[in-house]
């Protein structure tokens, strides 16, 4: 059987995207010395047990981050719930459903902007600017700057490499300091932003960051800017990876096509099955914060974890036929959006994003297919499963 990731030459590292299983669904990794998680109900339990696996992964890996300046996603409860309750309201079912006409004029607008030449890059000229110009909006920043967001982006991840606790090599530290020094481009940006809000209020998320109390207290410039930092980069990375991915599945899929052509009201399901099959975030980090038994494994306290949810999502004994892209699956429980209580919080949006950019692209191109001469380009990091160049064919022949 060929797939995807042996058509277009996926990193080596994604191995559920080859219908590879690992021998067991838990295991140390010497090299690292991290363990590794695979399973569907291991993953399930790590994610939905925030008092014995830790999102606080900066105690063991203190250069990314201080933990006076912690983000969202490296708290638990108390502090987490009380910072995610913030921002929660702004991505409520009704709030995200009332943004479909500007995600529609957007895509519209996008699609009419890129040349007529028969072709389409799909991560420039639509994955990208969409999302990044909507959360840009409802953050109050220029979307027009998305071109300083890409750039700072992209070499944070292609300073992405396979990490090791034990091995700290020089070339390990040249590319954390690589990273860190791509997100203080990007901090210190949505830092000046936030310190013009405080002069210069606006009805936007960022000013009700920097006037948000928790426990009667403003939040720190810094918290501030890493709450923005989270909203803006997951806020759109997730749909950029989303899109091209579901229409790398559908590609390789003419039946499933033909069926989402066919009959709109399938794409949410087609696009649900795309995060499960093809996960954007293929790992998420947790540390045991006591002795733990799970997998079959012992699990001693302070110990890093790598919860492959992308290989999770392939775990056959969750799911049938779990190498087969198949849109009618119900239920479909994967993880490709977290679990617990880090659920991407912008899942409604990147769904919505999804479903209506696809209904969009279906409609103004009958002949979408992908380029057999011009593969599409993919992300470097071992950790996330998406497109960062995806040249289509729009013109029949």
């Amino acid at each position: 059987m060929t797939t995807i990731a042996d058509t277009w030459g996926l990193h080596e590292g994604h191995f559920w995207l080859r219908g590879r299983r690992p021998d067991q669904p838990v295991s140390f990794d010497a090299g690292t010395g991290m363990w590794n998680v695979y399973g569907y109900p291991e993953a399930l339990r790590i994610l939905g047990d925030p008092k014995t696996f830790s999102s606080d992964t900066s105690r063991m890996v203190p250069e990314i981050a201080r933990p006076a300046e912690r983000s969202l996603t490296q708290l638990d409860p108390p502090m987490h719930s009380k910072l995610r309750k913030l921002v929660s309201h702004a991505f409520t079912p009704k709030v995200v459903a009332d943004l479909e006409p500007r995600i529609a004029a957007l895509t519209n607008e996008l699609l009419d902007t890129a040349a007529d030449t028969g072709r389409l890059e799909l991560v420039a000229d639509l994955a990208y600017p969409l999302p990044v110009i909507v959360i840009a909006e409802l953050l109050g920043v220029p979307g027009s700057d998305r071109y300083l967001f890409k750039q700072w982006v992209d070499k944070m991840f292609e300073g992405s490499q396979r990490f090791s606790l034990v091995n700290r090599s020089e070339e390990q530290e040249r590319n954390l300091e690589f990273v860190m020094e791509q997100a203080k481009h990007l901090s210190d940006y949505l830092g000046e932003h936030a310190a013009e809000r405080r002069l210069r209020p606006r009805a936007d998320l960022l000013t009700q960051l920097v006037e948000a109390e928790v426990d009667g207290e403003r939040l720190s410039q810094a918290e501030v800017v890493n709450f923005a930092n989270i909203l803006l980069i997951a806020g759109h990375i997730t749909t950029t990876m989303l899109l091209g991915n579901t229409v790398l599945c559908l590609d390789a899929q003419p039946e499933q096509l033909a069926r989402a052509r066919a009959d709109r009201s399938t794409l949410p399901a087609v696009i649900e099955e795309s995060l499960r099959f093809f996960s954007p975030f293929a790992a998420l980090s947790r540390v045991t914060n006591v002795d733990v038994e799970f997998g079959g494994q012992q699990v001693p306290a302070d110990q890093l974890l790598m919860v492959w949810i992308a290989a999770a999502n392939r775990d056959p004994r969750q799911f049938a036929d779990p190498d087969v892209f198949d849109p009618s699956r119900d239920p479909n429980p994967h993880l490709g959006l977290g679990r617990g209580i880090h659920f991407c919080l912008g899942a409604p949006l990147a769904r919505l994003e999804g479903k209506v950019a696809l209904d969009i692209l279906l409609d103004r191109f009958p002949h979408l297919r992908t380029d057999p001469d011009e593969p599409p380009l993919f992300l470097p990091s071992p950790n996330m499963t998406g497109v960062r160049k995806l040249p289509l064919l729009t013109s029949a022949g």
